[in-house]
């Protein structure tokens, strides 16, 4: 402002505003001086309490009776005693807001969890859907082991019912299956259901050296490998209404999984199949698309703009909650 101040009498105000980049109005505001305002008082409302009534109304609303009660649920009451101190909305505002005031339970604060697959075997997500059977209230219960960053189906199981027993069973057989000695650095996320925080569970997953991990409760994005392939299974043209029996259920699901992982071109795959990421065939794969893309460039390079074709990439990494870029940075390296 003080270069404005000396040098307007002769280049002009507005002149040297535009120059500065400073509204005129700002420079006309700082030449004024500043007066305190008076407060402005406003009379109180005659339907306002006084202070002894105030008083009186924290005093019962604080008394152990009524402490750990809603304002509505202690209006009422009095109102039972045939007693009026005040209308519920004035209790708030005596009480300075809405917070809650009754004693409740604090639940604990669960940690988002972050975790990065760069390659098949690291991480693992698992879940339990339920399949309708032949009658009313009769129900499958599916097991599903997914590689995160493969989408492969590693393992499953049904049962008539859910049984921590089946899921330490199904894990044994997947490590088995995939080879993986023990403390191999796998990590295990799934929900937090009663198979999936059981005992026999946990307690094996401690004894193989694999890493424990769970979904925050109420937070399905947590979750977000076995949900949708459940959805691709249930929404797939062959998933009948319901299953004549247990067999049936097995029989299907063995079709079903076969074709999940061996046929079924996955769109965040590059469109491979699920068996060749895991086996690390695609990128054998991945070399004859772009070789065939080239050669279609090479016959017509008129229908292509501005570039040789290029087959959509695979992936070089899969997380849960993507994770700090510092975690990144070391697991690139």
């Amino acid at each position: 402002m003080i270069p404005i101040i000396a040098a307007h009498r002769h280049l002009g105000v507005r002149r040297c505003c535009r120059t500065l980049e400073v509204a005129p109005a700002t420079y006309y505001r700082a030449q004024r001086p500043v007066t305190a305002r008076a407060p402005i008082l406003r009379p109180s409302s005659p339907r306002a309490l006084q202070p002894a009534e105030r008083a009186a109304v924290l005093d019962v609303l604080h008394a152990p009776r009524f402490v750990d009660l809603a304002p509505a649920a202690v209006h009422a009451t009095l109102l039972d005693d045939g007693t009026y101190l005040c209308s519920v909305r004035t209790m708030y505002r005596v009480l300075g807001g809405g917070r809650e005031r009754r004693a409740q339970r604090r639940h604990p604060a669960y940690a988002k969890p972050e975790l990065l697959a760069t390659a098949p075997n690291q991480l693992w997500s698992w879940d339990i859907t339920k399949l309708r059977g032949p009658g009313r209230g009769v129900w499958y219960a599916l097991y599903v082991v997914l590689d995160v960053f493969s989408r492969y189906v590693v393992g499953w199981r049904l049962a008539p019912r859910e049984r921590g027993e089946l899921a330490e069973e199904l894990f044994r057989w997947c490590r088995g299956q995939q080879g993986l000695p023990v403390g191999a650095g796998l990590t295990i996320h799934a929900d937090r259901g009663a198979p999936m925080t059981g005992k026999p569970v946990s307690e094996l997953l401690v004894a193989l050296g694999i890493t424990r991990s769970h979904s925050r409760p109420h937070v399905p994005n947590d979750n977000p490998y076995s949900e949708p392939q459940f959805k691709t299974l249930k929404y797939h043209a062959t998933f009948p209404g319901r299953f004549g029996s247990l067999e049936d259920a097995q029989t299907y699901c063995r079709a079903f999984f076969r074709w999940y992982n061996t046929m079924h071109r996955h769109s965040g795959l590059g469109m491979h199949t699920p068996h060749d990421v895991h086996t690390g065939a695609a990128t054998a794969r991945q070399a004859a698309r772009a070789a065939v893309l080239r050669a279609a460039y090479g016959r017509h390079p008129e229908r292509f703009v501005h570039r040789v074709p290029v087959p959509p990439t695979l992936p070089t990494e899969a997380w849960i909650n993507k994770p700090s870029a510092a975690l990144l940075t070391s697991a690139g390296q």
